[in-house]
Formats: C-alpha cells, sequence, structure tokens
C-alpha cells in the first residue's frame, strides 16, 4: 500500500512552498472577502502544483518525479525538445558520459517496451575513424526463437548451469539500494538469466524472490569470512550449496580499479551491513589490494579447486582485469602444472563502472575488455584450454551489438551492469558516491529508495533483457547464422582511417590451438609466455 511521506527533505521545498501558499491564500480569501478577486489566481496556480506535486509522489513510473515532485518536471521538458535543440543547448553524444544519451535512450525505450526503431537512417558518421560494423549476408536465416544460452562447467563440475548469454554483472548491495536488488532478482527471475551479487555478499534483497544468483567472493570474503577477515571455508559452504547460487565467483581484479582496494568507515557501517558482510559493528570494512587466501598461481587454482569443491561441484571461475600479460599467462601455467582449471572466466574491462575511484584508476588503468576478452581466449586456445573454459565480458555492455562484438572476439556471454541500471530508471547523474541518487538506484536513503518501485522496474529489467536478445536475434539471423556462438572475427570490420578499413581478424589475429605450448612467434604472447611462472606472479627475469 502506497504511503505519502511528509515533505521534509530540501527535495520537496517547491512542493512545501507550494502547499504552504495555497493553504495561507485560502485562509486570506476565507478571512477576507474584499480580496478574493485578487487570490484567485494565485490560488489555483499553487492550488494546482500542489496537487501535481502529490500526483507525483504517489505516482510509480517516473522515480525522478517521486523524489523531485514538481521540480522534476523540468528534465523531461528538456527532453522532449532535445531532437530539435540539441545542437544549439546540448552538448554531443560524445559528451563524457560514461554512455552516450543515444544508447540511454535505447535501453529506457526497451525497458519500457516501446518503439526502438529511427527514421532517416544512421546517426553515426561510418567514415569517422573507430567506427565499426557487422556484416551481413545476402542469404540470411530465419530468426530464432530461442532465448541463447550456454552451459557453463566444465568436466570437474558435476552442476553446469545454463546461462542466458546476457546476464547482471556484479553490483554489491550497499552499492545499490535494497529495491534495486529486488527488482534486479525479480527481474532476473522471470527473464530466465542471472544475477551477480557484486562482492558485498548475498543479502536478504538478493533472497527474498529466488532469482538465480552468480555469488561474487572479493578480497574482503564478505559473508564468508573469520573475525580477522580471512576466508572461512564452513561459512562459504553454507552459503554456496544453496539452490539459488548457480555458480561462485573469485573476483581478483574490477575493470574500473583494478588493484585497488576499499574502506567502508565504520561510521557507515550499518547494522544490516554488518549482518550480510559478517563485518562487526564499530570496525572498518575492508576490501585489501590483494587476497590473503594465495599468494601464487599455484594456490590460487587450489583455491578455485576448493570454492568448486565447497560449493557442492558448481561452476567456479574467477574474474579480472588483464594487465602484466605474464600474470595471466603466469596463472594459465599454473592451470596446467596443477591440472585445476576454473570453470568459467569473467573479463572485465578498464571501461567498467564503478560506484567511485580514482580518475587515474578510471582512465588509465588496465586493458580494455575488447583487448582482455581477445587476449585471454587466445590464452586459452594457446594452452589447450578453451573447450572447457567459458569466458564472460563485463564493461560497458548495453546493446545487442556490444554483445555480438564481444563474442566475435572470444566472449560466450556478457554481462552488463549500467545497462541495467538504467533499464532500473539511472539517469547516469553521476552522484551514485554521495548517497544521494535522484532515482533510489544508488542510495541507501530509505525515503529516496523508495521512489524506486520494485514491481514495475522489474518489468522493466526483464523487457529490457528479453529486447536486446530479440535484437541480437535479428542481428544474426541477418549475418545468416544460428547462435551468437558462430560470430568471428571475420563478421566486424573497423575503420582505421577514412581510407582504411580492417577485418577484425587482422586486428586481433588468433593463436593455434596448442600453440603456446609448441612455442609462438606471436610477439603479444612470446615474451610475456617466457617471463610467466606457475609459482609466483612476478615476472621470470633472464
Amino acid at each position: 500500500m502506497e504511503t505519502l511521506l511528509l515533505p521534509i527533505s530540501p527535495r520537496f521545498i517547491v512542493l512545501t512552498i507550494c502547499c504552504v501558499a495555497t493553504l495561507l491564500l485560502l485562509g486570506i480569501a476565507i478571512t477576507d472577502h474584499r480580496v478574493i478577486n485578487v487570490v484567485v489566481i494565485p490560488i489555483l496556480v499553487f492550488g494546482g502544483l500542489s496537487v501535481l506535486g502529490i500526483h507525483d509522489l504517489l505516482q510509480k513510473d517516473h522515480a525522478v518525479l517521486r523524489n523531485y515532485p514538481i521540480s522534476a518536471h523540468m528534465r523531461f521538458l528538456l527532453e522532449e525538445i532535445r531532437p530539435e535543440m540539441r545542437q544549439y543547448f546540448f552538448e554531443s553524444e560524445k559528451d563524457g558520459m560514461p554512455f552516450s544519451r543515444d544508447t540511454r535512450a535505447l535501453v529506457y525505450q526497451r525497458a519500457k517496451m516501446v518503439l526502438d526503431k529511427r527514421p532517416f537512417g544512421t546517426q553515426k558518421n561510418v567514415y569517422e575513424e573507430g567506427y565499426e560494423w557487422m556484416h551481413h549476408s545476402v542469404a540470411p536465416k530465419p530468426q530464432a526463437e530461442e532465448h541463447f544460452r550456454i552451459t557453463i562447467g566444465g568436466p570437474d563440475c558435476t552442476k553446469p548451469y545454463s546461462a542466458s548469454v546476457f546476464n547482471i554483472s556484479a553490483m554489491s548491495f550497499g552499492a545499490l539500494s535494497p529495491n534495486a536488488v529486488r527488482a534486479l532478482n525479480i527481474g532476473a527471475k522471470k527473464g530466465g538469466f542471472a544475477h551477480d551479487t557484486g562482492e558485498g555478499g548475498i543479502s536478504p534483497y538478493h533472497q527474498e524472490n529466488g532469482g538465480d544468483l552468480i555469488w561474487e567472493i572479493g578480497s574482503g570474503y564478505f559473508g564468508c569470512r573469520n573475525h580477522d577477515g580471512s576466508f572461512n571455508p564452513q561459512h562459504f559452504a553454507a552459503r554456496a550449496t544453496d539452490d539459488q547460487v548457480k555458480m561462485v565467483e573469485l573476483k581478483i581484479s574490477q575493470g574500473a580499479k583494478p588493484g585497488h582496494g576499499g574502506v567502508l568507515p565504520a561510521a557507515k557501517v550499518s547494522e544490516e551491513i554488518s549482518r550480510i558482510r559478517g563485518v562487526g559493528m564499530g570496525e572498518d570494512c575492508i576490501s585489501p589490494a590483494y587476497h590473503k587466501a594465495f599468494s601464487t598461481p599455484l594456490e590460487m587454482m587450489e583455491f578455485i579447486g576448493e570454492m568448486r569443491r565447497l560449493s557442492g561441484g558448481k561452476p567456479a571461475g574467477f574474474k579480472l582485469c588483464i594487465g602484466h600479460p605474464w600474470e595471466f599467462l603466469a596463472i594459465c601455467k599454473a592451470m596446467l602444472q596443477t591440472g585445476i582449471y576454473p570453470d568459467f572466466i569473467v573479463v572485465d574491462g578498464n571501461e567498467g563502472g564503478t560506484g567511485a575511484a580514482p580518475l587515474e584508476f578510471m582512465d588509465h588503468l588496465g586493458m580494455p575488455m575488447r583487448e582482455g576478452v581477445n587476449f585471454v581466449h587466445n590464452a586459452l586456445v594457446g594452452i589447450g584450454a578453451r573447450d572447457r573454459i567459458k569466458i564472460g565480458a563485463a564493461g560497458k555492455i548495453a546493446t545487442a551489438f556490444d554483445i555480438a562484438r564481444a563474442m566475435a572476439l572470444g566472449a560466450d556471454w556478457c554481462n552488463s551492469a549500467r545497462g541495467f541500471m538504467f533499464s532500473l530508471g539511472c539517469i547516469q547523474s553521476l552522484s551514485c558516491h554521495t548517497d544521494r541518487c535522484p532515482t533510489g538506484v544508488t542510495t541507501q536513503d530509505p525515503i529516496r529508495s523508495r521512489a524506486l518501485v520494485v514491481p514495475l522496474k522489474a518489468e522493466r529489467v526483464t523487457n529490457y533483457h528479453k529486447a536486446t536478445l530479440h535484437a541480437l536475434a535479428e542481428l544474426i539471423a541477418a549475418a545468416g547464422l544460428d547462435h551468437p556462438q558462430q560470430i568471428r572475427p571475420i563478421h566486424f570490420s573497423h575503420r582505421v582511417s577514412g581510407a582504411e578499413v580492417l577485418s577484425f581478424t587482422h586486428l586481433y589475429p588468433s593463436l593455434r590451438p596448442g600453440e603456446l605450448l609448441s612455442g609462438t612467434s606471436d610477439l603479444r604472447f612470446r615474451g610475456p609466455w617466457d617471463m610467466a611462472r606457475a609459482d609466483t606472479f612476478a615476472p621470470a627475469v633472464a
């Protein structure tokens, strides 16, 4: 049942002024009939605005209006004039935002299941350096009706998971509001796709509705830690064997801030956060930049094997942003030496999102997603392990074209964080770290998070996933293919300059199966492979 909250916040100042003005003017008119003709128009104006503001508080379609009654209508007015006046009053598509306005608008349309077609052809400059396109076939296939899925789980996995090729990327409760987590999980359950918990642990809001979970374990081991911050296998097993958890994922690094830890100050560790993350009240909640449970590639493989065993045979893997190439190749050598292989690897690009990170980390640290995915794909091909390990891709993926392009470079499936945030109503205000999110997506303020209406937003999460896979099916059929796993680099081209175009095949050359083991001449791998050692992440020095 909807509860009307009193406008006690500065966000409701316009509504408060309108209501007070209406009451004062009505009082004046009642006590002095001589001024009725003078105050009748102000009463109608302020009274009308008051009714509008109360309606804004109670309506459920627009979270911004629920948090900013009356005043937020200016945003919608500007959106109405944007197509005609963009060149005069608005910045271009390259406005420095994580996603262009066109991409955000596309997600909103698909989440609301409204027409996402456009007239007058492409709005891209197809002769601009960097423009990319997918090739179509003169013999297109009938559009597939299936919801594209893959099976994740190698020979050592006894409980493989049939996953959608498009899933919700890691976002923790704490970074997201309770209502945002609820809506994402309900949407995932309705749509038959997976919801990554992020490293903040499994919260009650993840569990309320039973959507498939990928449990991410970071260096803080939240939800499976001892008091000193070390890993607790018993606590892990108790959670990992839950039927709702479909896969377990070890987070090595995050794309937006690889090699950077985090601290939630003791003052911000609420009783709820303390209970969910397994940290003490009055103590700093620390995510170290490194793991305490292992320190070498060999130990890392042993730990992943233990995660699989403790989870009851579920798919176990890890997520990372590629940094030093020899470090990932050292992990590959550890796989060969131990005989322990992860069931999956999620490659996060340095363009990935975060609630807050140093500017230098976000802009200049780590390998971009495309290069990272292709590097990992080729490395696994080079050691003869690609068939048993699935690869996920994350990093500014929001459209079907993004998914198809990542899969052409080696990914088996894709994860999206900001795309699904847009489907919840995120307007990319860049206030995630302030706890003043205007749409209730990234806040712990109960009044702000109230703006996010769970049933409505959950439906939009499902819609966005469904519409994006429908668009992917259209692309795949147009290319003459049956499944996105058939996409190869040859299906894409990249404009290097105004007069030169190269296929992805030339931009991202492939290794032969087993080439790293037999000896490679590929300069991307030859030096780093020689430097890699299974017993240490440090490079070997000749």
